[in-house]
């Protein structure tokens, strides 16, 4: 390892020192609850603008007279906004703060859903959607980081694992609310949370860490003490915070290339491997065509097969986030893959059995089941623990680059599976989920050799266990 590199794990030792003293009056964890709350608030914007192009693929195409081409550019460009985002989130985050990348990322979300609203052609939607994929990529990246950096370590795993739980409970509001308004009523829906997210954030403190790492000293004791309690002392933990910082201050200024040096690899291979498979298993093109998956297995129209999915998903989703500070990150990920390889492979027979005319009344509910059993497994674990993950393994002075580059690799990943689904259904819509299948059997193998249990560490801890692995 070299010198820098037994710096930054030198540095990664001190990152957050002990658990943050309590409150007498209760108000540490009120404060803590209510800032998660307010951010959160951007992961149910994200999972807006991911579920719109389920319920709103007939009206959009019959109104527009879109051809699959120009669909499948629609469902497919909010990724190409979100990798832009994911691009810029770090360096916005670090330099406007953690609040003022939320700010930036909603008003943006705003502008492209008042676009989307308008719409008169396949350009101006293309262009709405762009917008919301921004604002997504951004909140993709700075809501974790932000509940990790202010939450207590006894708490993190859950209070991280409320940033998907909000992400799918925008996922199934959509889903439901798009099946009885027109797309353009939902379009202006999407204008909520964005609106209630820039009202909430002038009530909630800015992430400690980043006020000391920019030289804020006033301003990072009154925010500390916000979280901590009034009569919280929190004097040990605001030294350790800054002699954490100005270490990190000593060692040389991070650039992209030292993402792939011998101290960072490996959390670089554990981020971005997670959100390979994440995409990979085939999840935003189940999501966004999921009313053209179902009609494609034989039923009538895709509203059943989207309401139940919105059903399955929150509860599962919260169940995940009560679970991951119990069972732990790894076994929710082998449990959640395991379901994803089975709904992935009775999804393929299911499709082949139309396709050859074997049992034709029953594939309908084999698809059906199959897909509800994929959004289930997906949602208890796949779907929230790489993002997780991706917020821990990073220390402070490479959390920028490293998390915008976990984060651009998950949009690079869901542009490929998100453009190409509808191609490859007529393909072979068999072939197409048994690809699927696969992949999850190799992230099966991924897990189980190089993922790390991070259940009840500090950040220094994970971080330094990381370094030692390398």
């Amino acid at each position: 390892m070299t010198r820098g590199g037994d710096a930054a794990a030198e540095a990664s030792e001190h990152l957050l020192g002990p658990p943050p003293a309590r409150g007498g009056d209760g108000s540490s964890l009120g404060m803590v609850m209510a800032s998660t709350g307010v951010a959160v608030l951007g992961s149910f914007a994200f999972g807006v603008a991911i579920g719109y192009s389920a319920p709103a693929e007939a009206g959009i195409s019959r109104d527009l007279q879109l051809t699959l081409s120009e669909y499948s550019v629609f469902g497919s460009v909010i990724t190409i906004g979100a990798m832009i985002g994911a691009v810029a989130s770090g360096q916005i985050a670090d330099v406007a703060g953690r609040k003022g990348a939320m700010r930036a990322s909603a008003l943006v979300s705003i502008v492209g859903w008042l676009a989307i609203f308008s719409a008169q052609s396949a350009s101006s939607l293309d262009f709405g959607r762009f917008c919301t994929g921004l604002g997504v990529g951004v909140f993709s990246y700075v809501v974790p980081v932000f509940i990790a950096e202010i939450a207590p370590k006894a708490l993190r795993g859950g209070l991280t694992a409320l940033n998907p739980l909000m992400i799918g409970t925008g996922l199934s509001v959509t889903y439901i609310v798009g099946t009885v308004v027109s797309w353009r009523m939902l379009a202006m829906a999407g204008l909520a949370p964005c609106i209630f997210l820039i009202a909430g954030l002038f009530f909630i403190p800015e992430s400690p860490r980043w006020l000391v790492k920019v030289g804020r000293q006033k301003e990072f004791g009154i925010a500390l003490q916000r979280l901590r309690g009034r009569d919280a002392d929190v004097s040990l933990e605001a030294a350790e915070i800054k002699d954490f910082v100005e270490t990190i201050d000593n060692l040389p200024k991070p650039g992209i290339q030292d993402l792939f040096s011998r101290p960072y690899i490996r959390p670089v291979i554990i981020g971005a491997g997670l959100m390979v498979f994440q995409q990979f298993a085939g999840i935003n093109g189940i999501l966004f065509y999921a009313s053209e998956t179902f009609v494609s297995a034989g039923f009538d129209s895709g509203n059943l097969g989207t309401i139940l999915m919105a059903c399955i998903q929150l509860p599962l989703t919260t169940l995940g986030a009560l679970l991951m500070d119990r069972s732990g990150r790894k076994p929710l990920l082998l449990i959640s893959t395991s379901g994803l390889l089975v709904g992935t492979l009775m999804s393929a027979v299911s499709f082949y059995l139309k396709i050859h005319g074997i049992f034709p009344k029953q594939v309908p509910v084999i698809t059906l089941t199959s897909i509800l059993v994929y959004i289930a497994s997906y949602s208890l674990g796949m779907g929230s623990v790489p993002w997780v993950i991706m917020s821990e393994i990073f220390p402070i002075n490479m959390k920028g680059i490293g998390g915008s580059f976990v984060t651009l690799v998950n949009w690079l990943a869901s542009l490929a599976v998100s453009f190409a689904f509808n191609f490859l259904m007529s393909w072979s819509a068999s072939g197409t989920f048994f690809f699927f299948a696969f992949v999850c059997a190799v992230a099966i193998l991924f897990i189980v050799k190089i993922v790390p249990e991070t259940k009840g560490k500090t950040l220094e801890e994970i971080q330094a266990s990381i370094n030692c692995s390398t």
